[in-house]
C-alpha cells in the first residue's frame, strides 16, 4: 500500500475539519469560560496539544501501512486520533473551572496556573490510565459481545456528533441545508465532481462562502494577534509541582472515569475499526494511545488524545494511511504558529457540520451490518445511554442559560425536581445514566444479548457486575453542586473527610446503592428464571 492515495485528500480535509472544530470549541472555553492568558493557551497548552498529534497520528499511519504489508492489502485505513470530546468539556467544567474558583475564594496569586495544573494533572493521571488499558483490552473483548461494543460507540456518536450539530445546522439554514445537500451528493450518492475536485473541499468552501455572506463570518476583530512561533518545551517541572500539590484527590471522581471512559471508548474505536475489515492489535494501539496523552501534559496540554471516533466513515472515503500523517502535520502547525486564531476568524463551524452528521449515521449503520438481526434490539439498547446522557448535558446547559447556578436563589439541587415532574421529566434519571453512561450502554447491551440468546446466568453476572460499578460509583453515582451535578465517587468521600462518624449513612458511603440495589434484584431474576420458565428452541 502506498504512504499516499488520492482518497487520503477526502479523509484529511474530513479529519482536519473535525479536528478544527475540536480546537475551536477548546479555544472557546479556554478563552471564554476559563479566562486563562495567551501565554497559557498559545504558549503552553496549544504546543501541548501539538506533541501529542503528531506522536499519535505519524504512529498511527505507519501501524497502517505495517499491517497493509503484513496482509497485502491496499484498502488499510489507519486509526484516527484525535482530542477526546467529552475529557476536554469535563476538564473545562469539573477540573479547571472549579481549581479557578476554589483559588480566586483563597486569594491565590495567580489563579489560571492554577487551574493549568489541576488540568495537567488530569491529563497525566487519564495518560496513566489509558496505557494501563492497553493490558487488559483482550480480556475485556472476550467477555464482551461485539453489538455492545459497536451499539454503544454508535450511540455516542448518535448523540454527541449528530444530534447537537443537527441543531446548529437547522439553527442557520442557509449555510446548513446547502451543505447537508452537498454532504448528501459526496457522501451518500458518491458523486464525483470536474475536474476531480475533493468534494468535501467543496462542502467546506461552499459553507465557508455562504458564512460570510451570511454575516455569520468572520468571527473576532484581529484575526493576526497571536499569530507566531511556540516551540513546545517539556514543562516537567510544572507537572511535577502540580502532582505535589493537592490537584488529584479533589479531582480523582472525574479523572478516573474519564480515564477509564477513554480507555474504553478506544477500545471500541479498535472495535469499530475491525468491524470495518481492519483489524488493530489492541495493546500497541492502546500504549501509544496513552503515551500520546501523558506526552500532551508533559509539554502543557491539559487535554487527553484518543483513538478517535468514525473510522468506517474515513474508510468510506478511500483514506488509507496518508490522511493520518497530514492530520498530525496541519494540526502540529495550526497550533504551533497561533493560526489557529486566524482559523477561528474565517471559518465558522457550520462549514462543515453536514460532514459529522454523515460521520455519526455511518456509525449507526455499521452498528447494524455487523450484528446478528437476532441483536438488533441489543444495538438499540446500547445507543440509549449515549441519547440520555446528551440529553442530559443540553438540560443542564438549558438551565445554566436561564440563570440556574449563578445566584444563591437559583442552584442545582432536587428542590428543582418536583418542577420537572409536574411536566412528566424526570430529569433526576438522566443526571443518573450521564454519570458513567458508557458503563452503562455497555452493560445494559450485553445483558440484553445473553437475554436474547437465553444465556440467563450470563446476563446475571453482568447484572451484578452493575451493581459494583454503582457501589464503588462509577456509574448513577452523582451529586449536586451550585450550577451542575457531577459524579460522587465513594473513595473521595473518604479522602477528602467528608464522611464524620455521624454521617456513614449508606447513602455517603454508597451514593448510587438504589441502583446497585435495582441491578441486583435484576440478577436475581435472571437466575432464577431457567426454574421459571419454559424451555425455547434457543435454550
Amino acid at each position: 500500500m502506498k504512504p499516499f492515495v488520492k482518497g487520503d485528500i477526502d479523509g484529511f480535509f474530513a479529519i482536519a475539519m473535525d479536528n478544527l472544530v475540536q480546537l475551536l470549541l477548546l479555544l472557546g472555553l479556554l478563552n471564554g469560560v476559563l479566562g486563562f492568558s495567551a501565554e497559557i493557551v498559545y504558549g503552553r497548552i496549544l504546543p501541548g496539544v501539538a506533541v501529542s498529534f503528531l506522536v499519535g497520528n505519524l504512529f498511527y499511519a505507519w501501524q497502517a501501512l505495517q499491517l497493509a504489508k503484513k496482509t497485502g492489502r491496499t484498502d488499510i485505513c489507519a486509526l484516527p486520533y484525535g482530542i477526546n470530546t467529552i475529557s476536554l468539556i469535563a476538564f473545562v467544567f469539573l477540573v479547571m473551572l472549579p481549581a479557578k474558583q476554589l483559588a480566586i475564594a483563597q486569594g491565590a496569586a495567580d489563579p489560571d496556573k492554577v487551574a493549568w495544573h489541576a488540568g495537567l494533572v488530569a491529563c497525566f493521571a487519564t495518560g496513566i490510565i489509558e496505557f494501563s488499558c492497553a493490558f487488559l483490552a483482550k480480556k475485556i473483548r472476550a467477555v464482551t459481545p461485539r453489538a455492545a461494543m459497536i451499539a454503544t460507540l454508535s450511540g455516542v456518536g448518535l448523540a454527541f456528533l449528530t444530534l447537537g450539530f443537527l441543531f446548529q445546522l437547522f439553527a442557520l439554514p442557509i449555510i446548513g441545508l446547502p451543505t447537508l445537500g452537498l454532504v448528501f451528493l459526496v457522501c451518500f450518492g458518491k458523486v464525483q465532481f470536474l475536474k476531480g475536485t475533493p468534494g468535501l473541499v467543496i462542502v467546506v468552501v461552499v459553507g465557508t462562502a455562504l458564512a460570510w455572506l451570511t454575516g455569520v463570518a468572520p468571527l473576532g476583530k484581529n484575526p493576526l494577534e497571536h499569530t507566531g512561533f511556540y516551540l513546545p518545551y517539556p514543562v516537567l517541572g510544572e507537572l511535577f509541582t502540580a502532582l505535589k500539590s493537592n490537584n488529584l484527590l479533589p479531582y480523582l471522581s472525574i479523572i478516573l472515569p474519564m480515564g477509564l471512559i477513554s480507555g474504553l471508548a478506544s477500545l471500541q474505536n479498535i472495535e469499530s475499526a475491525e468491524a470495518a475489515g481492519d483489524a488493530y492489535a489492541e495493546k500497541p494501539s492502546l500504549i501509544v494511545n496513552g503515551i500520546g496523552t501523558m506526552a500532551a501534559a508533559c509539554f502543557g496540554s491539559t487535554f487527553p488524545t484518543s483513538i478517535y471516533i468514525g473510522h468506517p466513515g474515513w474508510k468510506a472515503m478511500g483514506a488509507r494511511a496518508g490522511y493520518s500523517t497530514l492530520n498530525g502535520i496541519f494540526v502540529t502547525l495550526i497550533c504551533l504558529t497561533g493560526s489557529l486564531s486566524l482559523v477561528a476568524w474565517a471559518i465558522p463551524v457550520e462549514a462543515g457540520i453536514g460532514i459529522f452528521i454523515w460521520i455519526g449515521l455511518v456509525l449507526v449503520v455499521q452498528a447494524f451490518e455487523v450484528t446478528p438481526k437476532r441483536h438488533y434490539m441489543a444495538v438499540a439498547v446500547g445507543m440509549l445511554p449515549g441519547l440520555a446522557a446528551w440529553g442530559s448535558l443540553t438540560a443542564k446547559n438549558t438551565l445554566r442559560s436561564v440563570g440556574f447556578g449563578g445566584s444563591p436563589d437559583k442552584i442545582f439541587s432536587a428542590d428543582m425536581l418536583p418542577g420537572f415532574h409536574a411536566n412528566n421529566l424526570y430529569l433526576e434519571g438522566g443526571f443518573a445514566l450521564e454519570q458513567g453512561f458508557l458503563y452503562t450502554a455497555v452493560i445494559l447491551s450485553v445483558i440484553a444479548v445473553y437475554v436474547i440468546d437465553h444465556r440467563f446466568r450470563l446476563a446475571s453476572i453482568w447484572s451484578l457486575v452493575a451493581a459494583v460499578f454503582c457501589l464503588a460509583g462509577l456509574m448513577h453515582a452523582y451529586r449536586y453542586t451550585s450550577g451542575d451535578t457531577v459524579v460522587n465517587l465513594p473513595l473521595l468521600n473518604v479522602f477528602n473527610g467528608s464522611l464524620t462518624d455521624g454521617s456513614r449513612g449508606l447513602a455517603q458511603l454508597f451514593p448510587a446503592w438504589q441502583w446497585a440495589l435495582g441491578y441486583g434484584v435484576m440478577g436475581a431474576i435472571f437466575f432464577i428464571t431457567p426454574w421459571i420458565s419454559r424451555k425455547t428452541d434457543r435454550e
